[in-house]
């Protein structure tokens, strides 16, 4: 991958580990110290300084195998046919394993139900997943099951032929009716957890929203992915004045409604399936915990 130096004097290892998701700082000095890291042709040192317009190169290894135990949980299955399957995932599940999450996650629950029935693209740590949602987002995801499915399936995400609708409650309310976010998205240049609107390293990214329904000082509103950036509807929601309700990292920092995180969820999922082509719409009621937010909002009127 290649990137282009955009601060003065910024160190290597900090502009990598602000410009690349989910690489730290540590991760990104090891990198570095393993040659993995050229800055304009030259092996990088992690101390380098940059200088604006300076091409720097990387290549991530593949990360070394790692048992990952199948572990029996209950899966909200909504779809289910030799090559693809859908599942409504709850708020509060990570999906792959990551820091602290090892084998309490998705993948576990998978290789449980399906063992080897799982694509390996995305080798033994994501095996079957397609994307992805974040951990405190409910609704559909959609897991293949053979390479073929996952090769079609991720062409459809990136040629956005794969249709994700989502449902959330914002702060404030819309004057409009309907709209579009059409604003870039690239790490956080102080805080590598976050993601924001920027033209620094950035993707573009748009989504389309409308106003399902208005309360006092919220809106409930479904949203339309045209891209899928990390965190997209948190991050754009947020540019635009309207964070999702409990949403600590991009909106209010105080629990609202009794809400502690993003009231946010994946209702609707629309593909062409991968072995003859014809749709296939699942859909996703709306969870306990949305129920009761909108109880919540119609009784303040």
């Amino acid at each position: 991958m290649t990137l282009f130096a955009d601060i003065p004097q910024e160190r290597l290892d900090a502009f990598l580990a602000r410009s690349v998701p989910d690489l730290s700082r540590s991760a990104a000095q090891k990198l570095i110290e393993e040659g993995n890291v050229r800055r304009n042709g030259a092996v990088g040192k992690k101390n380098d300084k940059l200088s604006p317009g300076d091409r720097v190169e990387f290549t991530i290894p593949e990360p070394e195998p790692t048992e990952i135990q199948p572990v029996e949980m209950p899966l909200d299955i909504v779809y289910e046919d030799d090559d693809v399957l859908v599942i409504n995932k709850p708020k509060g599940l990570v999906v792959h394993p990551a820091a602290g999450h090892q084998d309490d996650t998705l993948v576990s629950g998978l290789l449980y139900a399906l063992g080897d029935h799982l694509s390996k693209v995305n080798g033994e740590l994501r095996p079957g997943i397609v994307h992805r949602i974040d951990k405190d987002t409910s609704g559909l995801l959609a897991v293949a099951k053979n390479d073929l499915a996952h090769a079609v399936l991720a062409s459809q995400l990136k040629d956005h032929t794969m249709a994700r609708t989502y449902e959330a409650i914002v702060c404030g309310s819309f004057r409009e009716d309907s709209g579009t976010v059409n604003a870039p998205i690239g790490r956080h240049p102080s805080d590598r957890k976050k993601m924001c609107v920027t033209e620094r390293n950035s993707k573009e990214a748009i989504t389309h929203w409308e106003v399902v329904a208005r309360y006092r000082g919220y809106t409930h509103i479904r949203c339309h992915l045209e891209t899928g950036r990390t965190h997209q509807i948190r991050v754009h929601m947020a540019h635009i004045g309207h964070p999702i309700l409990g949403d600590m990292v991009y909106g209010h920092k105080k629990p609202e409604l009794g809400q502690d995180t993003q009231c946010l969820h994946a209702g609707a999922l629309c593909f062409r399936h991968p072995r003859d082509g014809r749709p296939v719409m699942v859909f996703a009621p709306l969870p306990q915990y949305f129920q009761d937010v909108i109880a919540k909002l119609e009784k303040m009127g």
